[in-house]
């Protein structure tokens, strides 16, 4: 008998017996129910007698032309696999837990092989036989938050209001880049410390980078734990790659190199922006977001916002001759409100990283390496010595050097934090030097002048 007729026939033969109860028909309704019986025998065994899923069942699905096609199995009871129309071959478990018939999909195949899913569907089973519907858990776990969500939090409801937009920048590039890709769709509660190990590692060739995706990932963690996303925070305990910190500064004859190349580079407004930074001390975001009411040139002072400074206090600074004749120069061509507008008026101009590079190449200051290329050619590179950034050690360093104190350069730079401008202390050596060989200069000629004084009177 066809498997598939049965379920219509016990359909005719319970209206059939129905009805002929209900007219009376005491014979007519327990033949009716003794086919019924039958039939029901009929289709256990049919289903009892079909052959275990194998991998060649599997390969020997063909796809209807609508729907689905399952192939059941008793091995546990309730596993089958389907192939749809779409030629989708996947495995599934049908179950009964507390009293409702569910269907839970293990997986595809070939990404699951018919062992490998007999073996989950028999543990499903157990887990609902004890009253664990799995079905259940899964609809539970997708509702929990995974970490994209997590980054979205974060980012949307604490990063922008609170950090710089270079900050912003950098995490979220790291989340676009590193992050997300190996571990946006886990779980946030599923991320292990194991994890973020694995993902520390792989930037151990870049240690600086590795320890600031390792700083990120700890600080939205944590927000995880205050938001109550998850109980701990896996980045505690995580050791931090050791840093080299780089702190390099240009030599008297290598700021002049750099001047000449500024003085004959095709952009005068980016270079008046390198200008001001080396002559200035300041953060590259102070300088490209300056605007004119900032600025008393009569004065010679800068007002800095506490939106444009890093640690967001008002600063006033200084401004010596050599950035007032380039701020009373550019002022002579204002062209809307920022002092290095953009390419619409009305906006700071964005970046300097080309022009930065331009004007070290033209100026010597970088270093040329080879690169295997296409085709067996040699690829010359160049890279550069020191980072935009570094025009800020350059002004602090040779002003402690020269024998101004750490508090005063630590003012001048914005510095509110006296440990910050101790890095520069070592360079002080030469200024104390100095301080103490004027000491031994008045002595000397104190010593002298007494000699000279004490041989005058012994003659007279």
């Amino acid at each position: 008998m066809d498997r598939k007729s049965i379920p219509h026939k016990l359909l005719k033969l319970k209206a059939l017996e129905k009805s002929a109860r209900e007219v009376g028909s005491i014979p007519e309704a327990d033949s009716a129910a003794e086919k019924i019986i039958h039939l029901q025998t009929t289709a256990l065994a049919t289903r009892r007698s079909q052959p275990n899923i194998t991998e060649r069942t599997v390969k020997a699905l063909r796809a209807p032309a609508t729907g689905y096609h399952a192939v059941f199995d008793q091995d546990p009871p309730g596993f089958a696999v389907r192939i749809t129309s779409n030629g989708v071959v996947s495995f599934f478990l049908d179950y009964t837990c507390h009293g409702r018939r569910r269907r839970y999909t293990i997986g595809r195949h070939p990404e699951w092989s018919v062992l490998a899913a007999r073996e989950e569907a028999r543990k499903l089973r157990v887990e609902a036989q004890k009253g664990n519907d799995p079905q259940e858990k899964r609809m539970a776990e997708r509702e929990e938050g995974l970490v994209r969500d997590l980054a979205a939090e974060y980012l949307g409801e604490w990063a922008r209001p609170r950090k710089r937009p270079s900050t912003l920048r950098n995490d979220e590039a790291m989340l676009n880049t590193i992050i997300l890709p190996k571990l946006g769709r886990h779980r946030v509660t599923a991320v292990t410390q194991p994890d973020i190990i694995r993902l520390h590692n792989s930037l151990k060739d870049r240690p600086y980078r590795g320890n600031r995706l390792l700083s990120l990932l700890s600080h939205m963690f944590a927000k995880a734990v205050e938001w109550k996303w998850r109980p701990d925070n896996p980045c505690r305990g995580v050791q931090r790659f050791h840093e080299d910190k780089r702190e390099a500064w240009m030599s008297v004859e290598q700021i002049e190199r750099l001047e000449r190349a500024l003085d004959g580079y095709a952009d005068q407004d980016a270079a008046d922006a390198i200008r001001l930074l080396l002559f200035t001390g300041s953060r590259k975001a102070e300088v490209l977001n300056a605007t004119w009411p900032e600025l008393d040139l009569e004065r010679g002072q800068w007002t800095k916002p506490s939106h444009h400074t890093k640690q967001k206090k008002i600063e006033h600074v200084p401004l010596n001759e050599l950035a007032l004749a380039v701020l009373k120069r550019r002022a002579k061509h204002k062209n809307g409100p920022f002092v290095f507008p953009g390419r619409d008026a009305q906006h700071p101009r964005a970046a300097l990283t080309r022009p930065w590079a331009q004007v070290l190449r033209a100026a010597g200051l970088v270093e040329r390496y080879e690169i295997p290329g296409k085709r067996r050619k040699v690829v010359v590179r160049y890279r550069l010595l020191f980072r935009l950034h570094d025009l800020r050690h350059t002004f602090c360093s040779h002003l402690v050097s020269g024998g101004q104190s750490l508090q005063i350069v630590g003012k001048l730079v914005g510095h509110t934090r006296e440990a910050t401008t101790a890095r520069y202390a070592h360079l002080a050596n030469a200024a104390l030097q100095q301080a103490t060989d004027q000491f031994a200069g008045i002595v000397n000629g104190k010593t002298t002048i007494t000699t000279k004084k004490r041989a005058r009177a012994a003659s007279a």
